[in-house]
């Protein structure tokens, strides 16, 4: 692993275009080797993009391999390089809402695309709170969280620590990250539609919006054409929200996400058991 991590952080001192494709290349590879990521990610296109063709869909997969593997290597500059030379390659559209998220509690939604890890760097204006999963390898782990806390405070919240942190930051005035478009089971979850199918749904973004009256600004990160960078996208914060049923807002957050996922289909994280998860008697689409 460490000759792996000092291999990454050569790779920094790459130009971004050549890095890009050197990731893009990497991916190609994995698209033909990595079998069962291949199969789960053309089961996810098939059930949800199931009005386009098969050779669609298997182009649609081969780009976001490459797409990933392009964000994994692309990771060294996040990690090593400058930070003013990071931030040159961010495109922000149309502004950080600093103001907002200075003024009262705030949840910034961050769906499960590649770049995510850009879209917490461009938010890194004040200290934000952020979920953090622990690796088993520890110099690894030293490398993530070197990742989360090189661009100024952040209070990183494990899984198994619960809900009660993140309340508590946000009531000390600290921007909840949250990425909470994933299959995680049944627990604390609702079978919700995404692209039409049930899909076991978290309904924490309503529930601690509710709890704390935080404010939800969605925020999405993409690639810029031609090895640019990335475009760092800020929404308006959703209004009437949550409502008072936490099922139909975490439908509105589906249906939102899917919108971005239509716009840039092959950068979405499709390599995860979205569907693992299935209502009692469905059987499971990854067998």
């Amino acid at each position: 692993m460490r000759i792996l991590l000092g291999l990454l952080w050569l790779l920094h001192f790459l130009p971004l275009p050549i890095l890009g494709r050197l990731g893009e290349a990497v991916g190609s590879l994995m698209f033909r080797i990595m079998g069962k990521r291949r199969r789960i990610t053309l089961t996810n296109l098939r059930l949800c993009m199931p009005e386009k063709s098969e050779s669609e869909r298997d182009a649609i997969a081969k780009q976001h391999f490459r797409a990933y593997a392009r964000s994994i290597v692309e990771r060294s500059i996040l990690w090593w390089a400058p930070e003013a030379r990071v931030r040159r390659y961010i495109q922000v559209e149309p502004a950080v809402p600093q103001a907002a998220m200075e003024a009262g509690p705030t949840i910034l939604l961050c769906p499960h695309f590649v770049c995510l890890d850009v879209a917490g760097v461009a938010a890194r204006v004040i200290p934000v709170c952020s979920m953090y999963v622990p690796q088993k390898n520890e110099a690894f782990d030293k490398l993530l969280r070197h990742g989360r806390e090189r661009y100024g405070p952040v209070r990183l919240v494990t899984r198994k620590e619960g809900i009660k942190p993140i309340l508590r930051a946000l009531r000390d005035g600290l921007p909840y990250f949250m990425l909470p478009d994933m299959d995680f089971g049944e627990k604390d979850a609702e079978f919700v539609p995404f692209f039409g199918i049930p899909a076991a749904t978290l309904t924490a973004l309503g529930r601690i919006a509710a709890a704390t009256g935080a404010k939800v600004i969605p925020v999405v990160a993409t690639y810029l054409p031609n090895y640019q960078g990335w475009r760092v996208r800020f929404y308006p914060a959703w209004e009437n929200y949550p409502g008072d049923d936490m099922v139909e807002a975490t439908r509105r957050m589906n249906a939102f996400i899917e919108e971005r996922v239509r716009e840039a289909p092959a950068e979405y994280f499709w390599t995860h058991k979205r569907f693992k998860t299935r209502p009692p008697g469905e059987p499971s689409f990854y067998d």
